[in-house]
């Protein structure tokens, strides 16, 4: 069995200064760890973890957005952000002038049987002034991503993708229909992976609402479950029948995101 994680950590100094990336660790000992909103360099997060090799891909703006994958494997190989090729066809720079490929936001590890990715999604803002860059550019070169890798092997690719999918996935899915995270683009984003063939694994074992990863800090709202679900390990429909767990883990503190996994048989 391998068990692969997803946590958006949003800041990984600060979860280790709490001591809640410890405990974490201890606690599942994952095989492949993908980390998003790290907000920090390889060398800057002060922790020694000698079971894990380590890979990062940080922002270029210091103490914003980064991904990083650890594993108990070493990988094959690993690549940071979007090939030429894809950001020679879609316009990852936005409205004003941010290249959303120079945040750290993509990092691939090649292992023997199949692709990770962890992936950290723009935010589409509060004045949905990243939306265009979403729904035309960001979300169509991301499955174009996995899609190139998925040619070789399969692929799971797993974190914030900053959308709820259904209105299953928030707690109060009426008031916030148009807001950030729940527009019809970037749910239409979410779908497009679907139908391009990727799985929800935690679909394959939970239905229903209730079931949220990222809460406001406002409100109480973790402790009363007003929550959103939009992290995400999907999987190529070639590896969904070795799926045999996907967990939420409401558990695990330290972030206003938790961990999402699943096991691999």
């Amino acid at each position: 069995m391998t068990t692969i994680y997803s946590w958006n950590v949003n800041g990984l100094r600060a979860v280790i200064r709490k001591g809640d990336f410890q405990k974490f660790i201890a606690k599942h000992k994952p095989d492949i760890l993908c980390l998003q909103e790290t907000k920090a360099e390889q060398g800057q997060a002060e922790i020694d973890l000698p079971d894990y090799e380590e890979y990062w891909n940080s922002a270029s703006t210091k103490g914003y957005s980064g991904t990083a994958i650890f594993s108990r494997v070493k990988p094959i190989k690993v690549t940071t952000d979007f090939s030429a090729a894809i950001r020679k066809k879609y316009a990852l720079v936005d409205s004003e002038g941010r290249d959303s490929n120079a945040e750290g936001r993509v990092i691939t590890a090649e292992f023997a049987k199949f692709y990770v990715v962890s992936v950290y999604t723009p935010n589409a803002k509060d004045d949905l002034s990243r939306l265009p860059l979403r729904e035309k550019a960001w979300d169509p070169a991301f499955l174009a991503h996995c899609k190139a890798l998925e040619k070789k092997k399969p692929v799971i690719f797993c974190g914030d993708l900053n959308v709820a999918h259904t209105e299953l996935d928030l707690a109060n899915p009426k008031p916030n229909v148009g807001n950030k995270g729940f527009t019809d683009e970037e749910r239409a984003g979410f779908q497009a992976f679907l139908d391009a063939g990727f799985v929800d694994s935690f679909r394959l074992f939970t239905q229903g609402n209730g079931h949220y990863s990222w809460w406001s800090v406002r409100s109480n709202c973790r402790a009363r479950n007003i929550g959103w679900r939009i992290d995400y390990v999907l999987v190529s429909k070639a590896l969904a029948k070795q799926v045999k767990a996907a967990t939420i883990h409401t558990d695990v503190m330290g972030s206003d995101h938790c961990p999402v996994s699943i096991t691999l048989k």
